[in-house]
């Protein structure tokens, strides 16, 4: 019983471990601290792993909650009960907080309160397209941050960044913000601007 509460333990921290990336930006969001956001980014090439050894570690510990014991394999008496912790519900809780956990950058997205604010633009000279080319990002709660923080600015009219592509394709007023702003902006979630091509 104790190496099947090992396997738990071990499955649980993997899978936290697996997601730590994703999460740090909504717990930067909640604690009003974006600059940790990017804290364990290093992680994320070595999530696929984390998640194969979370695997292979419930299935095993599944398995061995679920083959049928031999005769000599318990000492206890027929009729007793295994203590919560020992059980197949507690084992189900924890698989199930662990899709949860792995799930997460798929849903994170949806912690970020969307900004949704009018607009007045007087001039449409004063409209600039920029892209900032943003290393560390690597997942959508990554691109909702920067997002969110890049909204926070007067003057934004279109925010779209992209883990997968890097970069932040913004859309704004020159008379309310400028690129330095922004950048500063972008820089203060942890993740960093490398280049900026205006459009």
């Amino acid at each position: 019983m104790k190496s099947q509460n090992k396997l738990v333990s071990t499955g649980l921290l993997t899978a936290i471990t697996a997601s730590l990336c994703c999460i740090t930006p909504v717990l930067a969001l909640i604690a009003g601290s974006s600059g940790i956001a990017s804290a364990f980014s290093w992680i994320e090439p070595f999530r696929p792993y984390l998640i194969g050894l979370t695997i292979l570690v419930l299935g095993f510990a599944w398995y061995q909650k679920l083959k049928p014991l031999k005769e000599t394999d318990c000492e206890c008496e027929p009729n007793e009960r295994p203590k919560f912790i020992q059980s197949k519900t507690f084992l189900g809780i924890v698989t199930v907080f662990v899709i949860v956990m792995m799930a997460f950058p798929y849903y994170s997205g949806a912690f970020y309160p969307k900004v949704e604010r009018e607009i007045i633009v007087v001039d449409n000279f004063n409209i600039q397209k920029t892209e900032f080319k943003i290393s560390g990002m690597t997942c959508e709660s990554c691109a909702e941050h920067v997002n969110h923080e890049v909204n926070k600015l007067n003057g934004i009219l279109i925010t779209k960044a992209s883990y997968q592509n890097g970069n932040a394709m913004i859309e704004f007023d020159r008379s309310k913000t400028n690129e330095a702003e922004i950048e500063n902006a972008i820089n203060s979630t942890g993740y960093k601007v490398t280049d900026k091509n205006k459009y």
